[in-house]
């Protein structure tokens, strides 16, 4: 036993690399789950200098909210009051055949912000890719 005097027994290390891996893991679920926590409608809005449309090739489809709440759809020559489903049934048409088409809102200054973005979320669950937002350029 005297010769065991001077020698001391190494301090048991705490191995870190299990804590880092579990770690790491809860960082990833939380970067995949923080985006889908957040509830929105993705909208590029437009600034008030914008550029044009780009795909100019192919005739946008526009959907017009007047100060009354009324919503138009035109398409072509047609400009007719329709219903919300109605608009989502036709430009779900439009989409499945042409999936680049630009999908646009008109909306009078004068009508509810919510009122534009349900439009918004139909022509979205339609699917357009995309809705922009016409603006008029300041003066």
């Amino acid at each position: 036993m005297a010769g065991n005097r001077g020698k001391r027994k190494p301090m048991a290390d705490i191995n870190v690399v299990p804590y880092i891996d579990v770690m790491l893991v809860l960082l990833i679920i939380f970067m995949v789950t923080a985006p889908m926590l957040m509830q929105g409608v993705k909208v590029d809005l437009p600034e008030a200098t914008a550029d044009p449309v780009e795909n100019q090739d192919s005739e946008p489809v526009i959907v017009s909210v007047d100060a009354a709440g009324q919503l138009f759809l035109n398409l072509g020559q047609e400009e007719q009051v329709l219903s919300l489903a109605t608009i989502k049934e036709r430009v779900a048409a439009v989409m499945r055949r042409k999936k680049d088409t630009p999908v646009l809102i008109w909306g009078d200054r004068d009508v509810p912000y919510g009122e534009v973005v349900t439009v918004m979320v139909a022509l979205q669950e339609a699917g357009a890719p995309s809705v922009g937002l016409v603006t008029e350029n300041p003066r």
